[in-house]
């Protein structure tokens, strides 16, 4: 199972990033919704961590969403 993290929740040191290129990506997740399908990527469920707590993110045979602790 694949686990995402937040950035502010990941210690690992980043690539220093543009203005312009920050101002771009808080545009692009402003203007439209991420697919849930780029976080399953095929998969069924998926761990996410955020404010280091792990979640879990569930597609159900229905199409519904699942999130849990």
């Amino acid at each position: 199972m694949a686990t995402f993290s937040h950035p502010a929740a990941d210690s690992r040191p980043h690539a220093p990033e543009s203005a312009s290129h920050r101002t771009d990506v808080a545009t692009a997740a402003a203007d439209s919704p991420l697919a849930s399908e780029q976080l399953l990527q095929g998969r069924k469920a998926v761990e996410i961590s955020h404010n280091g707590a792990i979640y879990r993110l569930q597609a159900t045979r229905l199409g519904k969403l699942i999130l849990t602790k």
